[in-house]
Protein backbone atom coordinates (compact mmCIF):
# COMPACT_ATOMS: atom_id res chain seq x y z
CA UNK A 1 0.00 0.00 0.00
CA UNK A 2 1.20 3.21 -1.00
CA UNK A 3 0.73 6.65 0.92
CA UNK A 4 1.06 10.25 0.33
CA UNK A 5 4.55 11.79 1.59
CA UNK A 6 3.83 14.55 3.86
CA UNK A 7 3.80 18.01 2.46
CA UNK A 8 3.82 16.44 -0.65
CA UNK A 9 1.71 18.06 -3.26
CA UNK A 10 0.81 16.94 -6.69
CA UNK A 11 -0.48 19.59 -9.50
CA UNK A 12 -1.49 18.21 -12.75
CA UNK A 13 -0.99 20.20 -15.97
CA UNK A 14 -3.14 20.27 -19.53
CA UNK A 15 -0.44 21.74 -22.18
CA UNK A 16 -1.04 22.72 -25.90
CA UNK A 17 2.03 22.60 -28.19
CA UNK A 18 3.80 19.45 -27.61
CA UNK A 19 4.41 17.47 -31.05
CA UNK A 20 7.42 14.84 -30.01
CA UNK A 21 9.35 13.21 -27.78
CA UNK A 22 11.67 16.14 -27.87
CA UNK A 23 8.72 18.44 -26.36
CA UNK A 24 8.21 16.04 -23.66
CA UNK A 25 11.95 16.64 -22.74
CA UNK A 26 11.99 20.13 -23.09
CA UNK A 27 8.63 19.89 -20.59
CA UNK A 28 10.23 17.96 -18.18
CA UNK A 29 13.36 19.80 -17.92
CA UNK A 30 11.51 22.91 -17.30
CA UNK A 31 9.08 21.45 -14.88
CA UNK A 32 11.84 19.51 -12.95
CA UNK A 33 14.06 22.86 -12.62
CA UNK A 34 11.67 24.74 -10.53
CA UNK A 35 12.66 24.99 -7.13
CA UNK A 36 10.91 22.25 -4.68
CA UNK A 37 9.59 19.92 -7.89
CA UNK A 38 10.54 16.53 -6.66
CA UNK A 39 8.92 14.36 -9.66
CA UNK A 40 7.70 14.97 -12.67
CA UNK A 41 6.27 13.11 -15.49
CA UNK A 42 5.14 14.62 -19.03
CA UNK A 43 2.66 12.28 -21.52
CA UNK A 44 2.62 13.40 -24.85
CA UNK A 45 -0.45 11.00 -25.56
CA UNK A 46 -2.51 13.05 -22.99
CA UNK A 47 -0.63 16.15 -23.49
CA UNK A 48 -0.48 16.63 -19.40
CA UNK A 49 2.03 16.56 -16.85
CA UNK A 50 1.95 15.81 -13.17
CA UNK A 51 4.18 17.00 -10.78
CA UNK A 52 4.79 16.29 -6.90
CA UNK A 53 6.21 18.96 -5.19
CA UNK A 54 7.98 18.94 -1.31
CA UNK A 55 6.24 22.97 -1.34
CA UNK A 56 3.17 24.56 -2.55
CA UNK A 57 4.66 26.05 -5.63
CA UNK A 58 2.42 29.06 -7.22
CA UNK A 59 0.73 28.23 -10.45
CA UNK A 60 2.39 31.17 -12.01
CA UNK A 61 5.75 29.97 -12.05
CA UNK A 62 4.41 26.31 -13.67
CA UNK A 63 2.88 28.76 -16.05
CA UNK A 64 6.13 30.53 -16.64
CA UNK A 65 8.44 27.64 -16.70
CA UNK A 66 6.17 25.96 -19.48
CA UNK A 67 5.39 29.14 -21.54
CA UNK A 68 9.67 29.56 -21.26
CA UNK A 69 9.81 26.22 -22.89
CA UNK A 70 7.62 27.27 -25.83
CA UNK A 71 4.69 25.73 -24.85
CA UNK A 72 0.93 26.86 -23.34
CA UNK A 73 -0.61 25.86 -20.46
CA UNK A 74 -4.41 24.97 -20.15
CA UNK A 75 -4.99 24.35 -16.78
CA UNK A 76 -3.10 23.43 -13.69
CA UNK A 77 -5.74 21.06 -11.24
Amino acid sequence: MFFKKKDENTKNIKIEGMKCENCVKHVNNALSSINGVTSCKVSLKTNSASIKTNKEINNEIINKAIEDAGYKVISID
